[in-house]
Protein backbone atom coordinates (compact mmCIF):
# COMPACT_ATOMS: atom_id res chain seq x y z
CA UNK A 1 0.00 0.00 0.00
CA UNK A 2 1.48 3.67 -1.04
CA UNK A 3 2.29 5.52 1.74
CA UNK A 4 0.38 8.72 0.68
CA UNK A 5 -3.13 6.58 1.66
CA UNK A 6 -1.78 6.27 5.23
CA UNK A 7 -0.81 10.28 5.71
CA UNK A 8 -3.70 12.26 3.38
CA UNK A 9 -6.75 12.66 4.31
CA UNK A 10 -8.99 12.84 1.45
CA UNK A 11 -10.26 15.95 0.15
CA UNK A 12 -12.58 17.11 -2.75
CA UNK A 13 -9.79 18.41 -5.04
CA UNK A 14 -8.76 14.60 -4.64
CA UNK A 15 -11.75 13.43 -5.47
CA UNK A 16 -11.79 16.21 -8.96
CA UNK A 17 -8.68 15.07 -9.87
CA UNK A 18 -9.32 11.27 -9.93
CA UNK A 19 -12.56 11.84 -11.64
CA UNK A 20 -11.13 14.22 -14.26
CA UNK A 21 -8.79 10.65 -15.35
CA UNK A 22 -11.90 8.53 -14.81
CA UNK A 23 -13.85 10.44 -16.88
CA UNK A 24 -11.03 11.36 -19.65
CA UNK A 25 -11.06 7.72 -20.07
CA UNK A 26 -14.51 7.47 -20.38
CA UNK A 27 -15.18 9.60 -22.69
CA UNK A 28 -13.13 7.35 -25.31
CA UNK A 29 -15.68 4.78 -24.96
CA UNK A 30 -17.80 7.88 -25.76
CA UNK A 31 -15.89 7.72 -29.08
CA UNK A 32 -16.07 4.14 -29.93
CA UNK A 33 -20.08 4.66 -29.32
CA UNK A 34 -20.01 7.70 -31.88
CA UNK A 35 -18.24 5.58 -33.86
CA UNK A 36 -20.26 2.43 -33.90
CA UNK A 37 -23.07 4.85 -34.49
CA UNK A 38 -21.80 6.48 -38.00
CA UNK A 39 -20.91 2.76 -39.33
CA UNK A 40 -24.36 1.36 -38.78
CA UNK A 41 -25.59 4.91 -40.46
CA UNK A 42 -23.51 4.06 -43.61
CA UNK A 43 -24.49 0.27 -43.34
CA UNK A 44 -27.75 1.18 -43.98
CA UNK A 45 -31.71 1.34 -42.14
CA UNK A 46 -31.46 -2.07 -40.86
CA UNK A 47 -28.47 -1.73 -38.86
CA UNK A 48 -29.45 1.76 -37.87
CA UNK A 49 -32.61 0.42 -36.26
CA UNK A 50 -30.63 -1.84 -34.36
CA UNK A 51 -27.91 0.34 -32.81
CA UNK A 52 -31.00 2.86 -32.02
CA UNK A 53 -33.15 0.34 -30.56
CA UNK A 54 -29.85 -0.46 -28.26
CA UNK A 55 -29.09 2.74 -27.00
CA UNK A 56 -32.94 2.99 -26.52
CA UNK A 57 -32.66 0.02 -23.99
CA UNK A 58 -32.31 0.89 -20.48
CA UNK A 59 -29.29 -0.18 -20.49
CA UNK A 60 -28.21 2.12 -23.34
CA UNK A 61 -29.65 5.02 -21.86
CA UNK A 62 -28.01 4.51 -18.25
CA UNK A 63 -24.24 4.44 -20.53
CA UNK A 64 -25.51 7.63 -22.51
CA UNK A 65 -26.59 9.23 -19.53
CA UNK A 66 -23.21 8.57 -18.02
CA UNK A 67 -21.68 9.54 -20.84
CA UNK A 68 -23.19 12.56 -20.95
CA UNK A 69 -22.61 13.62 -17.68
CA UNK A 70 -18.97 12.85 -17.55
CA UNK A 71 -18.91 15.45 -20.83
CA UNK A 72 -19.83 17.63 -18.77
CA UNK A 73 -17.47 17.00 -16.04
CA UNK A 74 -15.07 16.80 -18.19
CA UNK A 75 -15.75 20.21 -19.69
CA UNK A 76 -16.25 22.25 -16.68
CA UNK A 77 -12.72 20.29 -14.48
CA UNK A 78 -10.54 21.35 -17.74
CA UNK A 79 -12.30 25.07 -17.59
CA UNK A 80 -10.95 24.81 -14.10
CA UNK A 81 -7.59 23.77 -15.04
CA UNK A 82 -7.77 26.55 -17.52
CA UNK A 83 -8.27 29.02 -15.06
CA UNK A 84 -5.40 27.32 -12.97
CA UNK A 85 -2.92 27.96 -15.84
CA UNK A 86 -3.43 31.22 -15.66
CA UNK A 87 -2.46 31.15 -12.10
CA UNK A 88 -5.74 31.74 -10.48
CA UNK A 89 -7.97 30.00 -8.07
CA UNK A 90 -5.02 28.28 -6.83
CA UNK A 91 -6.01 28.86 -2.99
CA UNK A 92 -7.36 26.26 -0.89
CA UNK A 93 -10.51 27.84 -0.54
CA UNK A 94 -11.20 28.83 -4.06
CA UNK A 95 -10.11 25.48 -5.34
CA UNK A 96 -12.34 23.49 -3.24
CA UNK A 97 -14.99 26.15 -4.16
CA UNK A 98 -13.86 25.26 -7.68
CA UNK A 99 -14.49 21.79 -7.23
CA UNK A 100 -18.28 22.05 -5.89
CA UNK A 101 -18.74 24.50 -8.85
CA UNK A 102 -17.43 21.65 -11.22
CA UNK A 103 -20.22 19.32 -9.60
CA UNK A 104 -23.04 22.07 -9.56
CA UNK A 105 -21.99 22.45 -13.33
CA UNK A 106 -21.93 18.70 -13.89
CA UNK A 107 -25.40 17.93 -12.39
CA UNK A 108 -27.35 20.80 -14.09
CA UNK A 109 -25.79 20.68 -17.17
CA UNK A 110 -26.68 16.57 -17.59
CA UNK A 111 -30.15 17.83 -16.17
CA UNK A 112 -30.98 20.30 -18.82
CA UNK A 113 -29.49 18.55 -21.63
CA UNK A 114 -31.60 15.02 -20.42
CA UNK A 115 -34.85 17.22 -19.93
CA UNK A 116 -34.33 19.36 -23.48
CA UNK A 117 -34.23 15.82 -25.16
CA UNK A 118 -37.12 14.65 -23.32
CA UNK A 119 -38.83 17.63 -24.13
CA UNK A 120 -38.09 17.28 -28.10
CA UNK A 121 -39.10 13.95 -28.22
CA UNK A 122 -35.27 12.74 -28.45
CA UNK A 123 -35.55 10.15 -26.03
CA UNK A 124 -38.44 8.29 -27.45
Amino acid sequence: MSPHLQIWRWHVTMLTSILHRVTGCGLYLGGLILAAWAISLAAGPEAYATFKSLLGSPLGRFVMLGMSASAFYHLANGVRHLVWDFGRGLGKESANASAYMVFGFTIAATAAAWAIAYMTGALA
